[in-house]
């Protein structure tokens, strides 16, 4: 049951950056309020302005930010208060999870450190009270063997276990409001929906409100009970989650809701030649267990075996930690493997660098953050034509610019944009530079690791319609490797389940996703709710 008085109201918010080439008005006139118990989804594509609005509410803006309009918590303003007076409320009464953990927690600190700090800091706890409490937390987000895992460091965890811990931080000086910007988006569906269940079960026992900022629709139909829709900085609508789902009234709405990744991609012919073979690939990595102690052998991919067509495409899905990467990593001879892999009738399997040079231009691999693979100190053009310089030694540089331009114009982005770097660019058109990098050398084979997960569904759609086009235009062959079991079931004809190194289940897309044999993934369907019935209800 929500008090109907609102614990958080924003009203007529206004965010402006200023910046050398004139203010950005990132947030103008927004009204959001929050009742007590209440969740509360705000969502829009990436730049709507939804995480600049909650982050100007908890003062946590650059330097360069300025706001107007009101804060209210519980009735008094706390927009612009100073620091000291803000401190009492921030961190301690409206707390803030953030989507990637690792950039939140200090690597050099161990987890039971930077749990007690907040509550030594706002909470007026001792050291040893709050280390009494920071294990009571970690108990309470269901962390494992929590007794040895608070003198971890980050590193030393999952991504899940992570999160929770940022979990187990926000709710450690027992807060009144809860805001979780985008904190299940690089997470596996098991261990998203692991997240969002502690989520829901913690705020029905602690009885505080949750703002949650998300570009995925799925998520918000199954928490949210009232949403707001930003786009451009404004709220363009806003109503019961129900009801706004059921019949929205703002085109962009509609559009949001269009936007999961649909259709479904049909067989290639058995008479397509062979493009990839792997067989029996097995890979290993030795673990340090300290000293005098023997070291742990993991075996991350574990007798995996799969054939390709042209024109195919296979979906790898599994956890995190299932060997998805590192499989495909292994296909294209970047780390060391057991097995034997043959690419267009010839294996490539064992060979050296070397003799390997002349085949990566037609094995290629796009990954998941395209602004992590793309230098930051060179244009657009010379990340484009890079691979020309190696592959293409003979071209002109007139040739491998108008090369680049090609290259630019398929993934649909303007030649004139060659000349910028990438961080000048948003996030979909720096997976498309990505793309056009791999495309401009014509490959035969491109492995895709999670190339979609990071970017707004509106935006993944569009890359994977980009990709489909790609490769009917070019007959490419695809292992896409991805935890978004959507985005697989549009793009793949055929799909790989992988848990802990293994193949649990292979078969056409339309069998795993309609008549999946193995528990574990009817699990993974069951807990991205893609079953085929709420998959026409997404659609």
């Amino acid at each position: 049951m929500t008090d109907k008085t609102p614990i958080l109201d924003i009203k007529n918010l206004t965010v402006d950056f200023e910046t050398p080439t004139g203010p950005v008005h990132a947030v103008r006139g927004v009204d959001i309020n929050v009742k007590r118990g209440e969740t509360v989804a705000i969502v829009g594509e990436s730049g709507s302005g939804k995480s600049q609005t909650m982050m100007a509410a908890m003062g946590l803006l650059a330097s360069n930010g300025n706001t107007g309009g009101t804060v209210e918590y519980r009735g008094d303003n706390i927009l612009g208060l100073p620091v000291r007076k803000l401190n009492k409320v921030r961190g301690a009464k409206i707390t803030m999870i953030f989507q990637e953990p690792m950039t939140s927690l200090d690597p050099l600190y161990t987890i039971g450190r930077q749990l007690c700090e907040p509550m030594v800091m706002h909470g007026g706890l001792s050291w040893r009270a709050a280390e009494a409490k920071a294990l009571d937390l970690l108990k309470l987000v269901n962390i494992p063997d929590p007794d040895r895992k608070i003198k971890a460091f980050p590193h030393e965890m999952s991504g899940g276990q992570r999160q929770r811990v940022m979990i187990a931080m926000a709710l450690a000086n027992d807060p009144d409001v809860l805001i979780a910007d985008e904190p299940t988006t690089a997470l596996d569906v098991t261990t998203q929906a692991q997240i969002l269940e502690l989520l829901a079960d913690l705020q029905k026992r602690l009885g505080m409100a949750v703002v949650f900022i998300t570009h995925d629709l799925g998520i918000v139909r199954r928490i949210a009970d009232r949403v707001y829709v930003m786009k451009t900085g404004q709220v363009v609508e806003a109503g019961e989650t129900g009801k706004l789902f059921s019949s929205p009234e703002h085109p962009y709405t509609r559009m949001l809701l269009d936007a999961e990744p649909t259709g479904s991609k049909a067989p290639v012919p058995t008479t397509q030649p062979l493009v990839l073979q792997a067989q029996k690939m097995e890979v290993e990595f030795a673990l340090d267990s300290g000293l005098f102690k023997p070291q742990h052998i993991l075996r991350a991919v574990d007798d995996v075996s799969f054939a390709l067509r042209k024109g195919q495409t296979l979906g790898v899905v599994g956890e995190s930690g299932s060997g998805k990467s590192t499989l495909g990593r292994a296909v294209l001879n970047l780390l060391p493997a057991k097995g034997r892999v043959v690419f267009n009738g010839s294996q490539i399997s064992g060979k050296t660098r070397a003799q390997m040079q002349p085949l990566r231009r037609h094995l290629q691999l796009v990954f998941q953050d395209p602004f992590g693979s793309l230098s930051p100190r060179m244009t657009v053009g010379q990340i484009i034509s890079e691979g020309l310089l190696v592959h293409e030694p003979g071209l002109s540089a007139k040739d491998r610019d108008l090369r680049a331009c090609r290259a630019l114009m398929e993934v649909s982005l303007d030649p004139a944009m060659r000349n910028r770097y990438p961080h000048e660019f948003s996030g979909g058109q720096r997976q498309r530079i990505a793309i056009a990098r791999t495309m401009v050398l014509k490959p035969d084979v491109v492995v895709l690791d999670e190339p979609t997960s990071a970017l707004d569904r509106t935006i993944q759609k569009q890359i994977v319609d980009l990709l489909k086009n790609l490769q009917r235009r070019y007959d490419l062959t695809y292992v896409f490797i991805s935890h978004d079991l959507a985005v697989v079931r549009a793009m793949a004809d055929t799909v790989m389940v992988m848990q802990r190194g293994k193949v649990v289940e292979a078969g056409s897309t339309e069998q795993i996703f309609d008549d999946p044999k193995s528990a574990y993934t009817r699990e993974l369907i069951g807990a991205a709710m893609l079953t085929q019935q709420q998959a026409r209800e997404i659609a």
